[in-house]
């Protein structure tokens, strides 16, 4: 960064000169115009895919109390969309912008009639029909008509509690449906009641977390005269009957806790007490304006300023506290713990929120940052291991990386580090010595090869900036050897990278993936396929630019995925949206990519894409959000980069800088101090930044001033000029400018120590084959030494082709400029080489095993489909013939069938064999059931062995009956799905 340093007569003329036609401009004290509350928009993510709820909750806390309209599928994960017009009933908890239907605790719904069942099937139930237009929110409050009782809802929130009020229209048949089935599989429940007015229980489910507990206690303002149940045993679903002759309002407040009810009434009478519902909703929008003033935006657009309040409320509803008021919790191994020194959460998505969301918080919520980092130390002393994705004291083994391990280096680099340090280093260094999810082979290898791990191109690439992040930490504390070991780890990403396709590609034994189509869905990447992956190496992007081919190949990459054709191909992702060529910004993979061209001297461009993805693809509408919001890391996106800045590498301390959205923006910091950004001028292109830094000004003794001017020519800033009091001017074009395009201007990012060899290839040359095979090895690094064996050989150079005749095994390592990169051994399969196979049925790319003659290649596949060795269908039966290319007598035929049926793989109902002579003549049908599928959600694989005594049989077809239609009972049946059948290799003896 280039800066040039003036006194204050320098700063007042030029300052004024370049803003006294902007009357916008202004110095002042931030000032809002209206409560920042009036600005959130709590229905924008509600439709679409979004995933929000409406509903009313608290900073960061344990209750969320919305109306649920939609019980089951993906787009009513969060129990509310916007297109629904029936309401079921008001819970307790819910997830923000999620992709799982977890939560839901505790329903309460108004009625009048004793009605036990919900009427989900289109027959009468205690749901009612509602309207939007009879429907209001805010943060901390929401309210509704009930259309079909006549009723009107109003909900409230504390951290812990929350208060319902119901307005009947008349004292008669004022009913309240208590229903404990709703929403997630009820595994243990009790209820108890302790007078006319109060009433304590538990509810126990599982889901994608397979043990959440929660308990509640509720107290109501009326006598409860009557309550109706179908179950004979402890009630399930309960009508109770108000006694309520005056028709006065009826409130029902509640608290919950995940420890005991004790606790949940502990902590409804320490938030709630007596205080009446308006007192609590008072209460509830206070919090909320304080904490949404952390950021004051003083702009003409209205929507913009929606959008943009909206979002930042969206960064503060999760993570959840999951702490009683007296310090209890319960921790990873579901015991009850205590402690005074923090504040204990869950609902860390960390593969989303580590890219923006956590940078965020260490820019206005450093002190919960700090309680963040403790909740994972702790959760590694409960558990064991940091978190990946946790949810109510369970580990749900969901998403990829080790992502606490940024979120604690970024923190503690940024001089965040009031937890025990130590311990967090060695959670995080636990973390990544583990062997399960790919990491076993990517500490062997390098990188995690296909057939040995799913997803294995995006585990490889998180993995390796986790461990950047990692050295990063290491280096900061004076670990010298850690920072050595984890530095050449962060360069594993280098083992993805194809130099013929430019992409990062999947490695399947050893060879590049193939069948390679850069828009396809698949299996080796998360959530996403290689457009969206291939530009993830933010620990070293002027490594990747230099793979890349340099600068202008880098720049060409970009511009070619943002131009591309926006159909993908493969499998179904619905996270995929918000497209943008082949840049998807409804899933957290692409959202560093717009900053990219920063990196290349095309600041310009990240202006324009930043520009148009703030500008199109968030509005304010409830289908505001391009994708699932996430847990905030959508909104935060929108937060910072409409700052006009962004963390591309957390952990870095910089913000690759963008193109601001607003006049004027005050962040107002912990410690008392104010950040100002000022946009001077039109359009959407930098012309210039200058920054004043009162900080550096109250350091400087030579100059008697109180502020001094910064010239910033670079294309980024520095936390600490963030964190700091201080003042940056943008100034803004019409027209594209020549800032921050020199060299020496750009923002890096890169690895210069410790280098690490990349691991060679085979690239080319057939790893099943039926006669002979020519390989050839090639390594990504010029004028790399090549060594292979062959079996148990000893080591020589590589120099030319090898040709394989037999089955055997090859190994290879690659020397680099005096370094030695793993070894990598690969298996080679041999044929019958006048076999052959002829397929009626079309598999799918993505799982394609390699191509035609997969079923006859002799490798077989694992428990894991997205191995990459399975042959997968979709629709219709798997019919396959295979030629014997000569007539023989045969005694056994055998194949294998796999059974994922969470992934809708079911076996085939049967299996028939019949063998034909030369002549094609039927000489035998054998036919074999396979086992009934039962409802168990279970991976295995059922081996085909059928022995028959046939003699001159030519040729051998396979016909595999697919289950069709998805069961009733399965999660797919309400999407119309078709089973799948995933084959592998049929063996004639």
């Amino acid at each position: 960064m280039k800066i040039k340093f003036y006194v204050l007569f320098a700063f007042t003329s030029i300052f004024l000169s370049s803003c006294k036609e902007d009357s916008k401009t202004d110095l002042s004290i931030a000032e809002a115009d209206q409560p920042l509350t009036e600005y959130v928009n709590t229905f924008i993510g509600t439709g679409g895919h979004g995933h929000t709820y409406p509903g009313a909750t608290m900073p960061f806390g344990m209750m969320q109390l919305s109306p649920d309209t939609r019980l089951d599928g993906w787009d009513g994960c969060s129990g509310y969309h916007y297109s629904d017009d029936v309401i079921y009933g008001f819970s307790h908890t819910h997830l923000s912008g999620t992709g799982v239907s977890d939560y839901g605790d505790v329903l309460l719904m108004p009625t009048n009639k004793p009605v036990l069942y919900n009427g989900a099937d289109g027959n009468e139930g205690y749901s009612s029909k509602f309207s939007h237009n009879k429907e209001k929110a805010s943060p901390g409050y929401y309210e509704v008509h009930l259309d079909d009782a006549e009723i009107d809802v109003r909900l409230t929130v504390t951290a812990r509690a929350g208060v319902h009020e119901y307005r009947y229209i008349n004292s008669e048949n004022q009913y309240v449906i208590l229903d404990l089935l709703h929403r997630d599989k009820l595994v243990e429940h009790d209820l108890q009641f302790n007078s006319a007015t109060e009433l304590q229980g538990k509810r126990f489910s599982s889901a994608w977390a397979t043990n959440q507990m929660l308990f509640f206690y509720v107290k109501t303002s009326h006598p409860i005269k009557n309550w109706n149940t179908k179950y004979e045993s402890t009630p399930k679903v309960l009508a109770l009957e108000f006694d309520n002759p005056n028709n006065e309002p009826v409130t029902i407040k509640i608290g919950i806790s995940p420890v005991d009810a004790a606790g949940a009434k502990r902590n409804l009478e320490t938030e709630i007490g007596n205080r009446d519902f308006d007192t609590i909703k008072k209460q509830a929008n206070d919090t909320w304006e304080k904490q949404l003033s952390k950021i004051v935006i003083e702009d003409e657009n209205h929507d913009n300023k929606v959008n943009f309040y909206t979002a930042l409320y969206h960064t503060m509803i999760a993570p959840n506290l999951y702490q009683d008021v007296d310090g209890r919790y319960r921790g990873m191994d579901l015991e009850i713990h205590e402690t005074q020194d923090f504040d204990y959460y869950t609902v860390f998505s960390l593969w989303d929120t580590y890219r923006a969301a956590h940078p965020l918080y260490t820019i206005i919520e450093q002190e919960r940052t700090n309680d963040f980092i403790n909740t994972f130390n702790a959760k590694y002393d409960e558990g064991g291991i940091l978190p990946i994705w946790d949810l109510s004291g369970n580990y749900t083994g969901c998403m990829i990386g080790y992502h606490a391990v940024p979120v604690i280096a970024d923190a503690y680099l940024k001089g965040i580090r009031d937890y025990d340090t130590h311990k967090a280093f060695e959670a995080m260094i636990h973390s990544s010595i583990q062997d399960k999810l790919g990491l076993e082979s990517y500490k062997k290898y390098g990188f995690i090869p296909v057939e040995m791990e799913s997803e294995s191109v995006s585990k490889t690439l998180e993995y390796a900036y986790d461990d950047w992040t990692i050295a990063q930490m290491a280096k900061a504390m004076g670990d010298q050897e850690k920072y050595r070991q984890y530095i050449k780890r962060a360069q594993h990403f280098k083992n993805m990278y194809n130099p013929q396709t430019r992409f990062m590609q999947g490695r399947y034994r050893n060879t590049w993936f193939a069948p390679f189509k850069p828009e396809e869905v698949n299996f080796n990447y998360t959530e996403a396929n290689a457009w969206q992956y291939s530009l993830y190496a933010p620990q070293d992007i002027s490594g990747h630019i230099n793979l890349m081919g340099g600068d202008a190949a880098y720049e060409k990459h970009l511009d070619n995925m943002f131009a591309a054709q926006m159909e993908t191909s493969g499998r179904h992702q619905a996270d995929i949206t918000g497209l943008i060529g082949q840049y998807a910004h409804g899933n957290e993979p692409s959202h560093h990519m717009a900053y990219l061209y920063n990196y290349v001297g095309q600041p310009q461009k990240t202006q324009e894409k930043v520009h148009e993805i703030l500008t199109t693809l968030y509005h304010n509408d409830p289908d505001g959000v391009s994708g699932n919001e996430d847990c905030g890391q959508m909104s935060a996106w929108y937060v910072l980069s409409s700052l006009g800045f962004y963390p591309v590498t957390p952990g870095s301390n910089k913000y690759a800088i963008g193109t601001p959205l607003f006049d004027k923006a005050t962040i107002n910091l912990e410690n008392g101090e104010q950040f100002t950004l000022i946009k001077n001028g039109e359009g959407k292109y930098i012309d210039g930044i200058h920054y004043s830094s009162s900080a550096f000004a109250k350091a400087e003794s030579k100059i008697d001033s109180t502020s001094s001017l910064n010239s910033i020519s670079s294309s980024f800033l520095t936390h600490e000029m963030i964190t700091n009091s201080g003042t940056l001017i943008y100034h803004m074009s019409e027209t594209p400018t020549d800032w921050a395009t020199a060299k020496e201007d750009r923002i890096v990012s890169a690895i210069n120590e410790e280098h690490m060899p990349a691991v060679p290839y085979i690239e080319s040359g057939d790893i099943s084959f039926s006669e002979t095979t020519t390989v050839s090895l090639n390594s990504i690094d010029e004028n790399a030494d090549i060594y292979f064996k062959i079996n148990d050989d000893e080591f020589k150079l590589y120099q030319e082709p090898i040709t394989i005749s037999e089955p055997l095994q090859l190994s290879i390592y690659a020397i680099h400029n005096d370094k030695i990169s793993y070894m990598v051994t690969t298996d080679f399969f041999k044929y019958d080489k006048n076999m052959s196979v002829v397929l009626e049925h079309e598999y799918a790319n993505e799982y394609s095993a390699g191509g035609n003659d997969a079923l006859i290649d002799g490798m077989k596949g694992t428990e894991d489909f997205r191995s990459g060795s399975w042959q997968g269908t979709q629709k219709e039966d798997v019919v396959a013939t295979v030629d014997l290319g000569s007539s023989k007598d045969i005694s056994q035929i055998s194949t294998s069938f796999l059974k994922d049926q969470r992934s809708w793989i079911f076996y085939p109902k049967e299996v028939v064999f019949e063998l034909y002579d030369e002549n094609k003549k039927l000489l035998k049908t054998v036919v074999e059931k396979l086992p009934e599928t039962g409802k168990e959600e279970i991976v295995a694989i059922y081996d085909v062995n059928i022995n028959t005594s046939v003699k001159n049989v030519r040729f051998v077809k396979m016909r595999a009956v697919t289950y069709g239609k998805l069961p009733e009972w399965h999660l797919g049946y309400p999407y119309d799905g078709d089973a799948w059948i995933f084959v592998d290799e049929i063996s004639i003896k």
